[in-house]
């Protein structure tokens, strides 16, 4: 037995049908797929370093405490070598960073207590 079927099949946009299907697709995306609230920030042309998106509180402040150690370590070298004006600015940079380290450990603490 033929059955005359068109080729393709009739799809009116404004049928029920085609609606219901419609907003089945927009509420499985919605749950599904969720689109971000807010856009990730392009970075700029001329920036070199990034920092991982989901990075935790403790590495990244564990991180920070062992770079300060290393800038101060560096200074402390470099004011040695100097004498006079330069010395007592190197010196004055090395506190600073002496300084960071302290807050940092204290946070790095406060995050997870030893």
């Amino acid at each position: 037995m033929f059955k005359a079927t068109p080729n393709p099949p009739n799809t009116d946009p404004t049928s029920p049908r085609k609606k219901l299907d419609e907003a089945a697709e927009r509420a499985l995306d919605y749950y599904l797929n969720p689109k971000p609230d807010k856009p990730e920030a392009a970075t700029a042309p001329g920036q070199l370093f990034t920092v991982i998106k989901d990075v935790d509180t403790e590495s990244l402040l564990a991180n920070l405490s062992e770079t300060l150690a290393s800038a101060n370590v560096m200074v402390s070298d470099l004011a040695f070598e100097l004498e006079g004006s330069r010395r007592h600015f190197a010196l004055g940079i090395q506190q600073l960073i002496e300084l960071g380290t302290l807050l940092a450990n204290r946070a790095l603490d406060n995050v997870d207590p030893r």
